[in-house]
């Protein structure tokens, strides 16, 4: 695997400097830390910890150390990093003290049955919390996700942290945002009896090297399709709203709320420059040239209210001064330049 370009990397920096200097001489305890945020997460703190001289060092929790240092030798050799086997939800703790924690683990693209996946959410973030007491941990930055809103109504363009909606408990589909919810309950829960400063980060949607392009997520699907050959394929009618935050802003989002956010005051996590499917393909295949074409496989109907999933982000921009940076278009080319380069650094080219 690909590291990041240095673009991104002093990216992040440029728009994190002053918040890294608590981490000077400390540990930082990363759950997740081998996933799409989690690449992110290791590869920026290296990043920072090399050129600001911090002296500090992360331990990652990871199920397969090996099949991540096939996966990223370079991060799984660097002396800033160590890797601690175990399951999020039964890992024995790490000896020693840690100052920050963030629990990354479990994401919306796992393939896990329902139970399983609630239960992997609830027990992890638990017994992370547990050792956060236990290590003397002050701050814990929790990756939530907008599906804590349930549904967001066809009315509401931006969906705000105090919007009061919530995941249908009867339906199965709502283990990962009930999941999240009880996760973020658990932390309020934590933060008021050990003083834990737990932070909540609510992700909604991204793009950028490291997501994967054959899971659920669409704008992975159109790219995969387009380093194909194409055509870009939106297998729906191409109608629901989303919006995309680019990954080198999603580091400088999460860093910033672990470092300054309020503890037990949620933010949101995106982009609120909203499209369609639709338009989002249409720039994809104009991203790949002009003979890359992006099919829709149904048609709209005309009694269907519009599907949303979009995140107000006043309060990230009021209380951190945070925004989106990277416009989605060179978020898209980032991605697919990124891509091409692993590609040949795979196959040895």
């Amino acid at each position: 695997m690909l590291g990041l370009f240095a673009i991104d990397l002093d990216h992040v920096l440029a728009h994190t400097a002053g918040l890294w200097d608590e981490l000077r001489g400390q540990r930082i305890f990363i759950t997740g830390g081998t996933g799409f945020f989690g690449c992110w997460l290791l590869e920026t703190f290296v990043h920072a910890t090399e050129t600001l001289g911090l002296g500090a060092t992360a331990v990652v929790l990871t199920r397969d150390a090996e099949a991540f240092r096939r996966k990223a030798p370079h991060l799984a050799s660097h002396p800033a990093l160590q890797f601690h086997v175990g399951d999020a939800r039964s890992f024995p703790f790490p000896d020693g003290r840690f100052s920050h924690i963030v629990h990354a683990a479990t994401t919306s693209s796992a393939p896990q049955p329902p139970r399983l996946l609630l239960e992997t959410i609830v027990q992890g973030t638990r017994r992370t919390l547990d050792f956060a007491v236990h290590c003397g941990a002050t701050k814990f930055l929790f990756c939530s996700s907008g599906a804590v809103y349930g549904k967001q109504p066809a009315s509401i363009t931006h969906v705000s942290e105090t919007f009061s909606g919530a995941p249908d408990p009867l339906d199965s589909r709502s283990a990962y945002g009930e999941g999240k919810r009880m996760a973020e309950l658990l932390c309020s829960l934590y933060a008021g009896e050990f003083g834990i400063q737990a932070k909540i980060a609510r992700c909604f949607a991204f793009v950028g090297p490291h997501l994967p392009l054959d899971a659920h997520f669409a704008i992975g699907n159109f790219i995969r399709d387009g380093l194909a050959g194409g055509p870009i394929r939106v297998s729906g009618d191409g109608t629901p709203f989303r919006s995309y935050l680019y990954a080198a802003d999603l580091a400088v989002w999460l860093w910033s709320i672990l470092f300054s956010g309020t503890s037990c005051r949620a933010y949101n996590v995106g982009s609120n420059v909203e499209t369609t499917i639709a338009a989002l393909a249409a720039t994809v295949a104009h991203i790949f040239g002009p003979t890359m074409e992006a099919s829709i496989a149904l048609q709209p109907s005309p009694e269907q209210l519009l599907e949303r999933y979009v995140p107000c982000t006043e309060r990230a921009l009021g209380d951190l001064g945070l925004r989106p940076i990277i416009d989605l278009e060179e978020a898209i080319r980032r991605t697919i330049a990124w891509h091409r380069a692993d590609a040949k650094t795979t196959s040895g080219v």
